[in-house]
């Protein structure tokens, strides 16, 4: 009996019916595909025995659905690099076009026929999210926990996160952990000035990283006073004065930090978006969609989480690197309710 395992049908169908958009190429051999298979070992192959190609062939007619009129083509059996599995590439054509192909794997007694997913884990979670070229605050390169956040300026609840979990992190981790941001503002259409924020921070990182997060801390603490424009006219009106008061911002803490104000200017004014693009492409790629997104140690958690939970994943990631964590974090108890005022006793004669 043939048994077919990890092998959704929606995956055999999406592969299979595909294949009426590409030109027709014959089918190629396990030799041929195995070099763009991960973990395929590329050997001579040798002819499947046909009552198991049959036995291939029908079942992946039933589980894919492919047209009648359709051609199954299976190619060599050849050796994988998994004991007790050889694999077959198997292609379909139909009306002049032939499929991508498909490699499957075949067990060595012919009675079982898998496709599997591999991964390559060899690399270290840590260096997952880059954090080249990003100003940085806590410990140092070579800190045995990186957390790598996307941020928006303008998003209440980064604000909450930022001004909440990070001093807490720099008092219990101290220089253990190493924290970088990278830009991923929200469409315009949600949050305005999160894109003239985040160039004019970066404008201010290019020559003070130590003020860009001064600026962060700032931008973060201040957002509402930041958007309070916006109470008074609707935003295509009152935009400019909020990109101003940015720009007045940064400028200001460019003085204080003693830069090229000339050049931080000329920033300024240019505002460059292209390397905020940049993040916002990289940070897609990890499937990042709102904010505030951390990774640590590669990692990823977004959204409105503890304090107890980040440090849950901290305190677990340090244990990896070989690093005793601090001791367990103990939450601060509510504040006690403050009694109720005694009403004030009648004036007599009143």
């Amino acid at each position: 009996m043939l048994i077919l395992r990890n092998l959704p049908s929606f995956l055999l169908l999406a592969a299979f019916t595909a294949y009426g958009c590409h030109a027709q190429t014959p089918p190629p051999s396990n030799s041929q595909s195995a070099a763009s298979v991960p973990g395929q070992l590329a050997k001579p192959g040798k002819p499947v025995a046909p009552e198991l190609a049959r036995r291939i062939e029908v079942l992946l007619r039933q589980k894919a659905d492919l047209p009648p009129e359709s051609t199954v083509n299976i190619g060599e059996r050849a050796t994988s690099d998994l004991p007790g599995w050889d694999t077959v590439s198997v292609t379909v054509s139909n009306e002049g076009s032939t499929s991508h192909p498909i490699i499957f794997y075949v067990s060595d007694d012919g009675k079982t026929l898998a496709q599997m997913s591999r991964y390559d884990i060899s690399g270290d979670p840590r260096a997952l999210v880059s954090d080249a070229g990003r100003p940085s605050r806590g410990g140092p390169e070579t800190a045995p926990v990186l957390i790598v956040g996307f941020d928006d300026l303008e998003c209440p609840y980064c604000a909450k996160f930022h001004t909440s979990l990070f001093p807490a992190l720099t008092d219990r981790y101290g220089d253990k952990v190493r924290i970088v941001y990278k830009d991923y503002p929200l469409p315009a259409d949600m949050h305005p000035w999160a894109m003239r924020a985040a160039v004019d921070v970066n404008c201010l990182a290019a020559q003070s990283p130590g003020g860009y997060w001064t600026l962060v801390d700032y931008m973060h603490s201040h957002a509402s006073e930041i958007s309070a424009p916006f109470q008074t006219g609707p935003v295509d009106k009152t935009l400019p004065l909020v990109n101003q008061n940015l720009d007045k911002i940064t400028h200001d803490q460019g003085i204080f930090q003693k830069v090229d104000v000339a050049k931080l200017d000329a920033c300024l004014a240019k505002q460059d978006t292209t390397g905020i693009q940049a993040s916002q492409k990289y940070a897609e790629g990890f499937k990042v969609d709102a904010t505030p997104t951390l990774f640590i140690n590669g990692d990823k958690i977004s959204g409105d989480v503890s304090v107890s939970f980040v440090f849950n994943l901290i305190d677990t990631a340090l244990r990896v690197q070989g690093v005793t964590p601090p001791p367990p974090y103990v939450a601060p108890a509510p504040p006690a309710p403050t009694p109720a005022a005694k009403p004030a006793a009648a004036t007599p004669g009143k």
